[in-house]
């Protein structure tokens, strides 16, 4: 009886916390959710879901996720995402591909404000929410035998519970349904009592590299309710998860790439971030940036990511990059840009987003690549191709099932999760574009008053952003509104109504601050210039902006019937070949006449769909020659010959066409240089 009314009387008191921090959005009184204390303030706020909508060419990716896979997986793969699925109380798949999915359905649908959508998440939503039992626990809680292709063991396990944790977070952002406050309360307090004998790795590993996901909500919630158990739920989690910053800063984990998960790398390298937030020591931001140093170094592509077919690989540009690996690296860079405010986390988000992502899902949203390469001539099914002893067969080919399902599950929420991080509100009630894209956020500034903000532009193929501010009061309004300049920008223009307001160089968040009216103009030019970067064997690759150009290849799209194990990996998949010669190498020119070597063609039209080889909104024009000794090697493109090559046999000089990497299937991202001008200099 004494524990029941003391048990009662905690409730009381937390209930009494909850009513008085609502008294405003903000413990500080400021418009928009920030860390309170003893957490550290960062320095941008998430916008709630809904606030920002994508417009031009990245609403029409975000229009076929809704016709494609994303809009339809309850149909198209049925056996996991249909009524039986776990997560809708069925007996069937009970781990992470229905949360994985539900995760990027669910924000798809509120930015795109479709009903139809939203009926979509609601069975799931309502289920999770009523299968909590009286200690906290939630969600599937049976393990039944196993099924091929289904995931129905391990029911307990903490991982699954953490993407259903960020379904939620998503949910109350649009909504604000207090029973998701009420179940991440319960939940938290059942881990912060069952932690301590079963550990995140105590039913599978993949917690246990993942915390981080965890830890984030944690603190959101405790954002909220003010409830001080959450913090010290924070550090055990902190303490179970596996310790990136020491590996980080303290071994050479990457260099030597010991046994570490592609997946669980790019998932977790956020974690230093996530927890710096209650322990503000720059060792852990420090760790964060060695490791993307040597990830880049030592692992890294052209495409902003990092050789990884389920085991981390070195930079050979025909080691493997899972799907998956993709779309958490965006998700971490996101969680770490909020917290940080770092150019370096926008920079590598564009670079990730706008090359490798766009290049490994087909245009209809319907099929993708488990893995993809910076150097890709050829997608086929093959047993040669060997990117670890697990993996070959249908890893490079594009299908709905193909190489691995989690992928299938996951990529769903790379672009709206993506568009979601645009635009930040800042603690002095203004907005900041961190992320260019075409766009409209609405949300509150200065006192409180609404405003709205277009972004046009054909960014990232143009370097023109122009912003357009629309405030119904007519009033004119003072806040800050930030802008990030990139690093490769040596120095952008900003013009408001016609006039130059600044010329700041790059690498730096430029800050205006000044009374805005209805009807404001703001254009940012970005003048980008053509930029070689160096890779594995001194290859290079050419960027423009955060584009990476590869080389144009005639693209032949097969389908073809899968007879061999249709069980597994579907009933059809798509094999890309070409005869388009592959085997090039640059002209190698002097850095001060880069610009004149190679030539810019932009095409005055933008296509609803950009990402296509055929309406590339941009080329470039290089001299190369071929290198007959570059043949292929197990159905990939053979061992890159070293930069710069003498000796070789080459065939005569010609101009080739660039286009950039999310335009293409099949590719030479990494290029070895032909010439001496090296030597000369």
């Amino acid at each position: 009886m004494k524990k029941i009314i003391l048990l009662l009387t905690v409730l009381f008191f937390i209930a009494c916390s909850r009513i008085e921090d609502k008294s405003a959005p903000d413990a500080s009184g400021r418009l928009y959710q920030n860390n309170r204390e003893p957490l550290r303030e960062n320095p941008y706020m998430k916008l709630p879901l809904g606030s920002i909508k994508a417009k031009g060419w990245l609403n029409e990716m975000l229009i076929r996720q809704k016709t494609g896979a994303t809009g339809n997986l309850d149909k198209l793969y049925p056996e996991v995402m249909g009524p039986d699925n776990g997560w809708l109380g069925g007996e069937g798949d009970q781990w992470e591909r229905g949360p994985y999915w539900i995760h990027g359905l669910i924000t798809l649908a509120y930015i795109l404000d479709d009903q139809e959508l939203i009926d979509k998440t609601t069975p799931w939503i309502e289920w999770i929410l009523g299968s909590q039992k009286p200690g906290g626990f939630f969600g599937p809680d049976t393990d039944y035998p196993n099924l091929p292709g289904i995931q129905r063991n391990n029911a307990a396990d903490w991982w699954p519970r953490m993407v259903v944790l960020k379904i939620l977070h998503q949910y109350y952002s649009a909504t604000g349904d207090e029973r998701v406050i009420d179940l991440m309360t319960n939940y938290f307090k059942y881990q912060l009592e069952t932690l301590p004998d079963k550990p995140l790795d105590h039913w599978t590993f993949w917690a246990r590299y993942r915390g981080g996901d965890n830890l984030m909500i944690v603190y959101w919630l405790y954002n909220i309710t003010g409830d001080k158990f959450l913090l010290d739920l924070a550090e055990i989690i902190h303490e179970q998860t596996f310790d990136y910053t020491y590996k980080f800063l303290e071994t050479d984990m990457i260099r030597s790439r010991q046994n570490i998960h592609c997946v669980n790398l790019a998932q977790g390298i956020k974690e230093p971030a996530v927890y710096y937030q209650h322990h503000p020591d720059q060792k852990y931001i420090k760790s964060i940036k060695k490791a993307f140093a040597d990830l880049r170094e030592f692992s890294g592509q052209a495409q902003g990511m990092f050789g990884g077919d389920e085991a981390l690989r070195n930079n050979i540009p025909t080691h493997g990059v899972e799907l998956c690996s993709v779309i958490e690296l965006m998700f971490s860079l996101e969680t770490i840009l909020e917290i940080t405010g770092d150019v370096q986390f926008a920079d590598h988000l564009e670079k990730v987003a706008y090359n490798a992502l766009p290049a490994q899902i087909t245009g209809d949203f319907m099929n993708r690549q488990y893995f993809q390469q910076a150097n890709q001539v050829m997608a086929t099914r093959s047993d040669f191709r060997n990117f670890s002893l697990n993996h070959r067969g249908t890893d490079v080919v594009f299908g709905l099932l193909t190489g691995y399902p989690c992928c299938t599950s996951n990529m769903h929420q790379g672009w709206p999760i993506f568009t979601q991080n645009l635009w930040y509100a800042t603690p002095e009630g203004g907005l900041a574009a961190l992320i260019y894209a075409p766009s409209e956020v609405t949300a509150k500034v200065a006192d409180g008053t609404e405003v709205t903000i277009t972004e046009e532009t054909r960014y990232p193929f143009e370097d023109i952003v122009r912003f357009e501010l629309k405030i119904d009061s007519h009033k004119t309004l003072v806040f800050p509104f930030e802008l990030r300049i990139p690093e490769w920008c040596k120095k952008a223009v900003i013009r408001i109504n016609g006039e130059i307001f600044d010329e700041p160089q790059g690498n730096q968040v430029v800050k205006i601050e000044r009374g805005w009216e209805d009807g404001d103009v703001v254009e940012l030019e970005l003048p980008s210039e053509v930029m070689l970067d160096r890779w594995h064997e001194h290859s290079v690759s050419v960027a423009l902006g955060p584009l990476t150009f590869v080389l144009k290849m005639e693209e032949q799209w097969h389908r073809v019937k899968n007879t061999k194990d249709p069980e597994i990996y579907g009933d059809y998949y798509y094999e890309v070949i070409s005869d388009s010669p592959w085997n090039y190498g640059l002209i190698d020119v002097p850095s001060d006449q880069i610009m004149e070597a190679y030539v810019i063609n932009r095409n005055p039209e933008i296509n609803d769909f950009p990402w296509d080889p055929e309406n590339a909104p941009v080329e470039i024009k290089a001299a190369a020659r071929q290198i007959k000794g570059w043949t292929l090697y197990n159905e990939m493109a053979g061992p890159l010959p070293y930069s710069i090559q003498y000796g070789q046999i080459t065939g005569e000089e010609e101009i080739i066409t660039l286009i950039p990497y999310g335009c293409s299937s099949l590719r030479i991202a990494q290029f070895p240089l032909i010439g001496t001008y090296s030597v000369m200099r």
